[in-house]
């Protein structure tokens, strides 16, 4: 994992360098997946966007998270441009959780799976923000960074869905998206210190804050049974060929 030491984030990293099922790999310094950025240090600003080439921002996190926290650093720079998708309706995570539940979901020992149910939650309530992410990465001329408060579930959705159109094996995919867990406890810990966050990381023990493998593979899998796989569900919202297309070309060697 290409992970980046920066002074003010703790689960960032480049998702360049990694195998796809013909042979090449994911290429370096075209998508960044981060956590939080409201504590960017200048050393931070001047790698991403003199060193890295930053120059478009993709925000997940919901507009009551954005005002919260304030403007991040990176909002000083006019030739960085920030887009806004959040995946959570109005009523945040326990909405999410309680619409999807109603759509079934299950898992192998027949009782909800809570992780991969708050995934399919945003598929089924807002394609129109994981089509909107994917299009600002694709249209970024250098370098789009993806992120939202912890930069492990919905950064995870939409890196997961990028990486799928490059062509990247899908245990590949789910492992870039447990690499998270090496950081939990400083994830977790950075989060704690925020009023906007605090009540709510301390609803779960880090343990069950921690990505998995599976809930990444399982999920995909569910996609696929729900939708006909990640490329069918993004063209029935609009994310046409040819954008797809230009992605895969972006996100590879």
């Amino acid at each position: 994992m290409l992970w980046l030491e920066l002074d003010g984030a703790v689960n960032i990293r480049d998702v360049g360098g990694i195998p796809t099922t013909d042979g090449t790999t994911t290429a370096r310094n075209r998508l960044l997946r981060a956590d939080n950025l409201q504590d960017l240090s200048a050393a931070d600003l001047g790698l991403l966007v003199d060193t890295i080439g930053l120059d478009t921002v993709v925000d997940l996190r919901t507009a009551h998270e954005i005002d919260a926290e304030g403007p991040a650093p990176l909002r000083a720079y006019s030739r960085v441009r920030h887009v806004h998708h959040s995946l959570l309706p109005d009523g945040g995570d326990d909405a999410l959780l309680a619409r999807n539940r109603a759509d079934g979901d299950a898992g192998p020992d027949g009782e909800p799976d809570r992780v991969v149910a708050h995934y399919l939650g945003y598929v089924a309530h807002r394609p129109d923000s994981i089509v909107g992410a994917l299009r600002a990465i694709t249209d970024a001329p250098g370098a789009a960074l993806v992120h939202c408060a912890a930069g492990k579930d919905r950064t995870g959705v939409v890196t997961a869905f990028a990486l799928e159109i490059a062509g990247v094996d899908r245990e590949a995919i789910a492992a870039d998206y447990a690499a998270t867990a090496h950081r939990i406890e400083a994830i977790i810990g950075r989060l704690r210190r925020s009023e906007t966050y605090r009540e709510d990381i301390d609803r779960k023990t880090i343990d069950e804050h921690r990505p998995r493998a599976e809930s990444m593979e399982r999920f995909l899998r569910e996609v696929d049974a729900r939708h006909g796989g990640v490329r069918p569900y993004l063209h029935t919202h609009g994310f046409a060929q040819a954008e797809v297309d230009r992605l895969r070309a972006k996100l590879r060697d």
